[in-house]
C-alpha cells in the first residue's frame, strides 16, 4: 500500500524520498525492520493475551530433561509469526505480482489449517488436534492451487540466453543488446549436480510421445503437492525443542532470498548463469518480512521459551518455504537446503518402519534411534538442548552454503 502511495507521490508532486520506494532494497530493509518491531513489540502482548485465554501447552511425560518446566507455556504463538509478516508485506510489496499474492495465499492457508489444528488441542481438550487427513487435504488443496496458478497464470515466465554462438550473428546485425530469448512459458527448474543445471517436468511424459506435453501440467502439480506436504511435514517434526524450528527456517528463507534476488536480476543471474526468472524478485521483499518475523519470535522462543509457535507457526513456515523454492525454480535443492527437515523427517520414517519391522519379525519391537524425532535422541543422549539447537543452526548454516555452491557444481 505504501508502495503506491509514494509512487503516486512522486510521480504527481515529485515528493522528496518518494522515489526510495522504487527501490527493491530500500523496502526490503524497511520490511524486515518493521517485522522485527512487530514480532518483539506486539509479541509481548500477543503472548499475554495467549496466557489470559489459558493456551497454554499440555506436556506428555517423554522422560526429557527440563520437560516438566515446560507445561503451561502459551502455544499458538505462530500467530505472531504470520501477523508480522503478513503486515509489512501488504505495506510494501507490489501487491498486483503474481508471486506475493500466491504467498499471501499460503501463508493464510497453512495458518488457518495450523491454528484449527491447535484449537481443537487446547480448546476442544482433543491432543490429537484436527486429523491427519484432514490436513493432507488441506496440503493437496494449497498444491493445486500453486501448482496450476504457477503453471497457467501469464506473468510466471523464464527467459533463456540466447547461445553465444547465435549471440555473434545478433552482434553482427547491429543488435547487441539482445541477449535474452522473450519470455516463454516453461516447466523448467534447476537440479544440482547435471551439466547444463536444469530439468523440465514434460520430459518426465514427452519421452513416451512428444503429444503429451499439454499434460506436463499434471506432472507439476502433482510435484508441488509433494514438496508442500513434505516440507511442511518436516517443519511441524522440527519443531520440537526451543528455537530450533524458528532458527532453522530463519537460516533456509534467507538462502531463498538471496536466489529470489539474484534470479530476478537480469545482470546478476546472467553473470552467476542461472536461470532469469522475471518479476520473482519480488519475493525479497516477502522473505525479509519473513526472515524479520521469524528473528523476532526467537526473542521469545529461545531457551527458556516464553511461547510456542504450535501447528498454527509450524505447518504454515514448512508451506512457505515450498512455495518460496517453487517459485524461484530451485525446489529441487530443498533435500541439501532443508536437510535437518529431512533428516527429522526421515529418524521418524525409519524408527517407526524399523519397529514395526522388528516386532512382525522378532516379535518385540526395536528401535533406531533412542527417540524420534532426531532432535529428541540427542536430548535421550544428554546433551542440553539449547546445545543441539545450536549445532543444528551450524549444521543448517554449513548446507546453505553448500546448497549456494551446487550451483556451480556441474
Amino acid at each position: 500500500m505504501l508502495y503506491y502511495l509514494f509512487k503516486y507521490l512522486e510521480e504527481t508532486y515529485q515528493f522528496t524520498g518518494a522515489s526510495l520506494f522504487g527501490f527493491l532494497t530500500f523496502r526490503a530493509a524497511v520490511a524486515i525492520i518493521l517485522s522485527l518491531l512487530i514480532s518483539t513489540i506486539f509479541g509481548k502482548r500477543i503472548i499475554r493475551f495467549l496466557q489470559n485465554q489459558l493456551v497454554g501447552e499440555t506436556i506428555r511425560d517423554l522422560g526429557l530433561d527440563g520437560q516438566k518446566e515446560k507445561a503451561g507455556t502459551p502455544t499458538m504463538g505462530g500467530v505472531i509469526i504470520i501477523l508480522a509478516t503478513i503486515i509489512p508485506v501488504l505495506l510494501l510489496a507490489k501487491l498486483d505480482n503474481i508471486y506475493i499474492i500466491l504467498l499471501l495465499i499460503t501463508t493464510v492457508w497453512m495458518g488457518v489449517i495450523g491454528f484449527i489444528d491447535d484449537y481443537i488441542k487446547k480448546f476442544k481438550n482433543d491432543k490429537e488436534g484436527l486429523k491427519g487427513k484432514f490436513k493432507i487435504l488441506g496440503q493437496v488443496g494449497l498444491g493445486i492451487i500453486v501448482g496450476t496458478t504457477l503453471f497457467f497464470h501469464s506473468d510466471v515466465t523464464i527467459k533463456e540466453k540466447i547461445p553465444a554462438h547465435l549471440q555473434a550473428d545478433v552482434v553482427s546485425n547491429q543488435q547487441s543488446s539482445i541477449q535474452f530469448y522473450p519470455e516463454t512459458k516453461s516447466t523448467k527448474t534447476t537440479i544440482p549436480f547435471v551439466k547444463s543445471n536444469e530439468f523440465d517436468y514434460a520430459d518426465l511424459i514427452t519421452w513416451i510421445h512428444p503429444g503429451l506435453e499439454k499434460y506436463a501440467w499434471i506432472v507439476f502439480v502433482l510435484a508441488v503437492i509433494f514438496i508442500i506436504t513434505a516440507v511442511s511435514n518436516g517443519a511441524n517434526l522440527t519443531d520440537g525443542i526451543d528455537g530450533l524450528a524458528a532458527g532453522t527456517s530463519a537460516i533456509i528463507v534467507l538462502t531463498l532470498g538471496i536466489f529470489a534476488w539474484v534470479s530476478g536480476n537480469i545482470i546478476f543471474s546472467d553473470y552467476l548463469n542461472i536461470m532469469y526468472i522475471p518479476r520473482v524478485e519480488e519475493i525479497t521483499i516477502y522473505i525479509a518480512a519473513f526472515v524479520g518475523a521469524l528473528i523476532g519470535f526467537l526473542w521469545y522462543n529461545t531457551y527458556p521459551a516464553q511461547v510456542f509457535m504450535g501447528d498454527t507457526g509450524s505447518l504454515t513456515i514448512g508451506g512457505i518455504i515450498a512455495v518460496i523454492a517453487i517459485a524461484v525454480r530451485k525446489e529441487w535443492l530443498i533435500p541439501v537446503l532443508c536437510g535437518i527437515f529431512l533428516a527429522e523427517n526421515l529418524s521418524v520414517v525409519l524408527q517407526v518402519g524399523y519397529f514395526k519391522y522388528t516386532r512382525k519379525k522378532y516379535g518385540a519391537g526395536r528401535r533406531i534411534f533412542k527417540m524420534s524425532p532426531l532432535h529428541h535422541h540427542y536430548q535421550k543422549s544428554g546433551y542440553h538442548e539449547s546445545k543441539i539447537v545450536t549445532r543444528f543452526w551450524i549444521v543448517g548454516i554449513l548446507l546453505a552454503i553448500l546448497t549456494i555452491v551446487t550451483l556451480k557444481i556441474r
